[in-house]
């Protein structure tokens, strides 16, 4: 039975863990070549390695989302690889600091604010520019239950994903007749590195986050993986400028 993505070209920024290796996973089982993109060449490297034993191809190439010097060069060279680009994922993102608004640093807001907002406005600058001459393509964004929701402590990861939704919808609606289609994923907690970061400095949360969702239990990447997947397929031609929610009904409270 062929993959749903069968012979496509597909790109994950932040793919060296979490949700962006599973979603990388995703893609290459459902046929799709893949270019694994993150700043941490070890983890992108294995997330390769993992696909290729599984059967799969892809490749990894370095790159620091928030340099659109570097997002330019990675474009191309996918391109220059693989001749299209079908399906993008953008999804490298950092939580920041844990703190109230007025205690919150400029230069950690800077930071936050550099990867999650402009460095996806830098990837679907030159997504869509390459997209636009071969006629169409798939992008989806990682936003978050915190970009529909506030989460008191977390002033600038909210902020940068209530952008990215924002961003999303208006991309959607600006190349919409293009046959680009660009949506957004809001995941609720879920099992990643930055969950355990966020946890381990505050390990009172673990427990309150659990209680906070309505299904009893956190996520797994790979159900974010699942909707990434299903929102590029042609199973989802008609849905653009959705932000949707994989969250365990946290938002629906």
């Amino acid at each position: 039975m062929a993959g749903r993505l069968d012979g496509k070209i597909a790109l994950v920024t932040g793919g060296s863990s979490g949700i962006g290796r599973a979603s990388a996973l995703a893609f290459a089982r459902e046929g799709a070549k893949v270019v694994v993109a993150d700043v941490t060449a070890e983890g992108g490297q294995e997330t390769v390695r993992l696909i290729k034993e599984a059967g799969g191809e892809a490749r990894f190439l370095k790159v620091d989302v928030a340099r659109a010097a570097e997002v330019e060069t990675l474009i191309t060279q996918t391109v220059a690889a693989y001749g299209r680009l079908d399906c993008a994922y953008n999804n490298a993102g950092i939580e920041g600091a844990f703190v109230s608004t007025t205690e919150y640093p400029e230069a950690d807001w800077d930071r936050v604010l550099a990867i999650n907002l402009k460095g996806v406005w830098l990837c679907m600058k030159y997504e869509i520019a390459q997209m636009l001459q071969q006629g169409g393509g798939a992008i989806v964004n990682t936003a978050s239950g915190a970009g529909l929701v506030g989460v008191a402590g977390l002033s600038a990861y909210v902020a940068s994903k209530h952008g990215v939704v924002g961003l999303t919808k208006t991309a959607a609606l600006e190349y919409a007749k293009a046959g680009i289609r660009v949506n957004a994923v809001c995941p609720g907690v879920i099992q990643t590195p930055m969950v355990a970061r966020l946890t381990s400095q505050r390990p009172e949360m673990a427990e309150a986050l659990v209680a906070a969702e309505p299904m009893g239990r956190t996520g797994k990447p790979e159900e974010i993986a699942e909707a990434v997947v299903w929102l590029c397929s042609e199973a989802a031609s008609f849905v653009t400028g959705h932000a949707m929610s994989v969250d365990g009904g946290y938002v629906a409270q």
